[in-house]
C-alpha cells in the first residue's frame, strides 16, 4: 500500500500534467484573445465546478479563515495574470521554466513563513531542478546562442508569476489547518471574477469557433490542477510536494514538440532529463521520509 507521501507525490504529478496541458490551450489563444478574457474565462469555469463541489460536500463556502482564503485569492489571481501573459509572449517551454521556478522561492520563504524544515535532500533536488530549468530556458545571460534572447518585460512578467505562486502554495499549506481543499480552490475564483472585469469589459472580444473549447479546457484542466495540487498539500511539506513541479516543465516541452512545432535544442534535452532525475529522486525521498499530515480542517465531512 502507498504511504502517504507517495500518494502526496502521485497528486503533485498529476496536478502538472493538467497544468501544463492548460499552458497548452493558453497558448493556443496565444493573441486571438486578451489575456484577462483568458483569466476570467478559467475564473468562471472553476467557480461553477468549485461552487458544486462545495455543495455537493455540504461545506460552507465563505470558509473559516476569511482573511487568508482572500489573500489565496488574489494571489492566485496575480500569478495567473502573469503565467498567461508570459504564456502569450514566450515561447511555452520558456514561459513555463521561467513560472516554475517557483520552487525555488517556495523552499526559501516555507522555513520563515510556515517554520518547515527543508532537508538537504530536498534542497539538492531543487537545485538539480533549477539546473535542468536553465539548461531549458537558456537564458541569453548565460548562453550566447544567437536569438536565444527573450522579451525582457515579458521574463520580468514571468518571474513575479512564480513568486505570486510560491506564496500562494505557502498560503495553501497554512489554509489546511482551517479549511477544506473545496473551499481553498473555490476561493480563487470568488476573488478572481470580480477583479478581472475591469479589464475584460475595457478589451473585450467575442470568441469565436473553437477559442470557445480551448477558453472551457482551461477551465476543466485548471480544475484538476487545482484539486490534486490541493490534496498533494494536505500530505506534504510545501517546499517537498512543490518540487515535483518541475516535471511540467519536461511536459511543456513534449506539447511544444506536438502541438506548437517547438522542436526542442539539445540543451532543452539534456535539461529535461535533469528534471526527470530530480523528481524520481524526489519520489524515492518522499516513499522513504515521512510526511507531517496537516489536521483535518473542521468544516470537512466524509
Amino acid at each position: 500500500m502507498l504511504n502517504q507521501s507517495s500518494t502526496g507525490a502521485r497528486y503533485m504529478l498529476l496536478s502538472a500534467l493538467s497544468f501544463s496541458a492548460m499552458g497548452a490551450c493558453v497558448k493556443m489563444l496565444g493573441g486571438q484573445l486578451p489575456v484577462a478574457e483568458l483569466v476570467a474565462a478559467r475564473a468562471i469555469v472553476t467557480l461553477l465546478l468549485s461552487a458544486v463541489a462545495v455543495r455537493r460536500a455540504g461545506l460552507n463556502p465563505l470558509g473559516n479563515a476569511k482573511g487568508f482564503l482572500t489573500l489565496r485569492g488574489l494571489l492566485g489571481f496575480g500569478g495567473l495574470s502573469c503565467v498567461y501573459y508570459s504564456l502569450t509572449h514566450l515561447p511555452i517551454a520558456e514561459a513555463t521554466v521561467l513560472q516554475y521556478l517557483h520552487p525555488v522561492f517556495t523552499a526559501l520563504l516555507a522555513p520563515v513563513l510556515l517554520r518547515e524544515v527543508t532537508s538537504k535532500r530536498v534542497l539538492i533536488t531543487v537545485a538539480l531542478g533549477l539546473c535542468g530549468a536553465l539548461l531549458v530556458g537558456r537564458p541569453a545571460a548565460l548562453f550566447a546562442e544567437s536569438g536565444s534572447t527573450l522579451d525582457t518585460h515579458a521574463v520580468l512578467i514571468a518571474l513575479a508569476g512564480a513568486l505570486f505562486s510560491s506564496l500562494a502554495y505557502i498560503t495553501v499549506r497554512k489554509l489546511h489547518q482551517t479549511d477544506h481543499s473545496h473551499v481553498i480552490v473555490l476561493y480563487f475564483p470568488l476573488v478572481a471574477v470580480p477583479a478581472s472585469l475591469p479589464a475584460l469589459i475595457s478589451q473585450w472580444q467575442t470568441p469565436q469557433g473553437s477559442q470557445w473549447f480551448w477558453l472551457v479546457m482551461i477551465g476543466v484542466l485548471t480544475q484538476i490542477g487545482q484539486v490534486t495540487l490541493t490534496h498533494a498539500m494536505r500530505t506534504e511539506t510545501v517546499s517537498r510536494a512543490t518540487s515535483f513541479s518541475y516535471m511540467q516543465i519536461l511536459f511543456a516541452v513534449i506539447w511544444g514538440v506536438v502541438f506548437f512545432d517547438e522542436w526542442p535544442a539539445l540543451l532543452t534535452w539534456v535539461g529535461a532529463l535533469i528534471i526527470l532525475v530530480a523528481t524520481l529522486l524526489q519520489l524515492r525521498t518522499a516513499a522513504s521520509e515521512p510526511s507531517e499530515k496537516a489536521p483535518e480542517p473542521k468544516s470537512a465531512r466524509p
